[in-house]
């Protein structure tokens, strides 16, 4: 453990980290884990931009079971078909889920991972200048609800992931019934306000305890570059 720890003290000096890659002290390796130890066998990533976290669920962590995709950015889901259309197990879906059913617009940022339906707040752009938004675009939204059965309906256990920039309750509004067939859920939590409306932490922990979750994990998320203040991260929750 001293070599180790020695190893990590000279990367810190360049900006760089290694750590085991244990359920204890990586959080890749922790959720490897819960996947497993539920026996997940469907994962919902809302809000899938590019692509990043079902690619880092099938190339880090080795899942091989049932994704399902949904996003609304037509420049993002054209990245996230490419990487999805070899992979038989992977579907993509061009739309936003929310809590309602029909047209709208989502802003776009300059880094394309911020993007919104909701209107960003200062307190976002000055941690983030390139979240800073660009234009708009229009979108259709769906609710989780109204596709649940038929893109849900072979499904056992299923994992959630909702990354939707402030717009995750209005996401859990729209998936009422859906929620009784779901037993994990992974979501940004916001402690400050980064988005016009959205459920900050406190709110999002009362509600999901109040449908019968538990808070299983946490991972650290998005923090302000100079001051190094936290202000968003992932919460991951079961129903046990």
């Amino acid at each position: 453990m001293r070599i180790l720890h020695n190893l990590r003290r000279s990367f810190w000096k360049i900006g760089l980290d290694i750590s085991e890659f244990t359920p204890a002290s990586h959080p890749v390796a922790r959720r490897k884990q819960i996947l497993k130890a539920f026996e997940i066998d469907t994962v919902l990533d809302i809000g899938a931009n590019s692509g990043h976290f079902a690619q880092l669920l099938r190339k880090d962590i080795g899942y091989k079971k049932r994704i399902l995709s949904f996003e609304p950015l037509s420049s993002a889901f054209k990245a996230l078909q490419k990487k999805a259309e070899r992979d038989p197990a992977w579907d993509v879906f061009n739309y936003a889920l929310g809590d309602s059913e029909g047209g709208g617009k989502i802003n776009i940022a300059g880094n394309s991972l911020s993007s919104s339906i909701l209107n960003i707040l200062p307190s976002h752009v000055n941690a983030a200048p390139k979240s800073k938004y660009i234009g708009n675009e229009t979108i259709e939204i769906k609710t989780l609800d109204s596709i649940f059965n038929d893109l849900c309906r072979n499904s056992g256990n299923i994992y959630m992931k909702i990354d939707t920039q402030g717009y995750e309750s209005k996401v859990l509004k729209g998936a009422e019934h859906a929620l009784e067939h779901i037993n994990t859920i992974q979501l940004e939590m916001s402690i400050v306000p980064l988005y016009e409306g959205e459920l900050l932490y406190l709110d999002m922990f009362n509600f999901l305890t109040g449908k019968g979750y538990t808070l299983i994990d946490i991972e650290g998320g998005f923090a302000d570059p100079v001051s190094g203040r936290l202000l968003q991260f992932d919460g991951i929750f079961h129903r046990f």
